[in-house]
């Protein structure tokens, strides 16, 4: 009898944790299936770069997942009963099924977040994943020279996005809008060379500034001045998968999935939980910001606790950290800060020429390691304990393939 694994989504983090799965545990003892709304791989973090008119690789899953013994299954998960252990999804022809799982990785992720802010949602576009950066193309694609493009956030997506976007449109005005001042959590070299950088590429940067209503052709800010904006382009946030939320797992009031160490349910013990979907604490016990940087670590912990946990082995201890924030500041620009373990700025910054090319390597690196989740060194298959093999969550049985009623 196999024990039945179902990942959720095959952004960065379900990727690395089903192929750690694949490569860790015999094929014989487990049914690995991948569930994603999409047959490619999207790489998220360069979602700017598709929005403004460059062509990124297609990845196929399948060929992401060849040899490894994972089920790649193409649908939208639509609901979870974590107390009977299924999942609901619907394929793209509308048919629906239900799928049984003796253990669960929640690997939904995140998409944008408009805060509630009046207009956003009707004006405004976003570049969380792949159809809105699409949107974003076409719009900008029409839009004339002299025209204004207004960036809302000052995070590391906004900061790529408005340096992609006059990168590649000299012709259009771009403007920025951030709650704090410009990088203000950067070490004084990464803000100087930001501020040169902005100053070069002729990026407006409205600090200090909250964008309360977005417009068809302008923002409203909080001291109530009107910025023109034929295109808003919305990156203050990012919000999770709403599906947790309605699921008896314990979650925050932002709808993370609470985890502990080994990025395990604390309220189901057959769940667990990676990347932007789990509040997961890293070093100095603070909670892991949303990003790849921290997700694909989680997505190895993960895979080694279940590994552990069904073989008998010990999960591995040890504290997720963080060594830089790499960003992009269009393709010929970049800046690399170095950070503590707990994402605090230290004084090193690597800067130019130089940055750009290790963003790209990241970037590249990131892909790699989702089809290379032991990083390409030889790991035994472990065989899983009989008495987990035959573990079946209650009311589970004969779901793996019945249509939803």
């Amino acid at each position: 009898m196999q024990h039945r694994i179902i990942v959720l989504g095959a952004g960065y983090t379900g990727a690395v944790a089903a192929g750690r799965l694949a490569k860790r545990l015999h094929r014989d003892d487990v049914a690995l299936t991948l569930v994603n709304a999409e047959p490619d791989f999207v790489e998220r973090v360069r979602m700017h770069q598709l929005a403004t008119g460059q062509d990124l690789e297609p990845r196929p899953l399948a060929d992401l997942l060849a040899g490894t013994g994972v089920e790649l299954l193409t649908a939208t998960v639509t609901g979870i009963d974590v107390d009977r252990g299924t999942v609901d999804v619907t394929h793209a022809d509308g048919d629906t099924r239900e799928l049984a799982y003796d253990t669960l990785v929640y690997a939904l992720g995140s998409g944008w977040n408009d805060q509630g802010v009046p207009g956003t949602a009707e004006h405004a576009h976003e570049i969380a994943g792949r159809p809105g950066a699409l949107r974003l193309r076409e719009r900008l694609a029409r839009l004339e020279a002299g025209e204004t493009v207004v960036v809302v956030g000052g995070g590391l997506t906004g900061l790529e996005a408005a340096t992609e976007i006059a990168e590649s449109r000299p012709d259009l005005d771009v403007a920025l809008a951030a709650r704090g001042g410009l990088g203000d959590w950067l070490s004084p070299k990464g803000r100087r060379h930001l501020r040169e950088v902005f100053d070069r590429l002729g990026i407006t940067a409205y600090e200090h500034t909250t964008v309360t209503r977005v417009h068809a052709d302008r923002v409203t800010t909080g001291d109530g001045a009107s910025v023109p904006a034929a295109v808003t382009v919305w990156t203050a946030g990012f919000a999770v998968h709403p599906i947790a939320g309605a699921t008896a797992l314990e979650v925050t009031d932002t709808g993370q999935i609470v985890v502990d160490q080994t990025m395990r349910s604390v309220s189901h013990p057959d769940v667990y939980a990676v990347g932007d979907a789990a509040l997961a604490t890293g070093a100095g016990g603070k909670p892991l910001r949303m990003s790849c940087a921290s997700g694909s670590f989680t997505a190895l912990h993960a895979a080694d606790a279940i590994t552990a946990r069904l073989t008998g082995g010990k999960p591995r201890k040890g504290t997720i950290r963080y060594f830089n924030q790499c960003i992009s500041l269009g393709r010929r620009e970049g800046l690399v800060q170095y950070v503590t373990a707990d994402d605090r700025a230290v004084r090193a910054a690597l800067t130019g020429r130089l940055a750009a090319v290790y963003k790209e390597l990241i970037c590249k690196g990131a892909v790699w390691s989702a089809g290379n989740p032991t990083f390409g060194l030889p790991v035994r298959r472990r065989r899983v304990l009989p008495e987990r093999a035959a573990e079946r969550r209650p009311g589970a049985a004969g779901a793996a393939e019945a249509p939803v009623s």
